[in-house]
């Protein structure tokens, strides 16, 4: 994945099992503002499945995603939040 912008926050959940990636993943974007960046680093297999699932339930999008040598690496958007009246 091409080093596209410096400002996202790094997850690093190498070495973790599921499910603990998705729901870390899934912690870390609430946190994050309005269209902020994640970039997520995950080795569990069941990642590349878990975290884009995670991701749409929690109000993001996967913005680039790639593996490499069992490694896996994701890019993370945090949607807008509705605005309330």
């Amino acid at each position: 994945m091409e080093e596209t912008d410096q400002t996202a926050t790094l997850l690093d959940l190498r070495g973790l099992k599921c499910p603990l990636p998705a729901l870390r993943t899934r912690r870390a974007l609430a946190s994050l503002p309005d269209h902020g960046l994640l970039r997520v680093l995950a080795t569990d297999p069941m990642s590349v499945i878990d975290i884009p699932h995670a991701v749409a339930q929690a109000g993001g999008h996967v913005v680039a995603q790639e593996s490499l040598n069992g490694a896996h690496q994701f890019l993370i958007e945090r949607a807008a939040r509705p605005a309330s009246d």
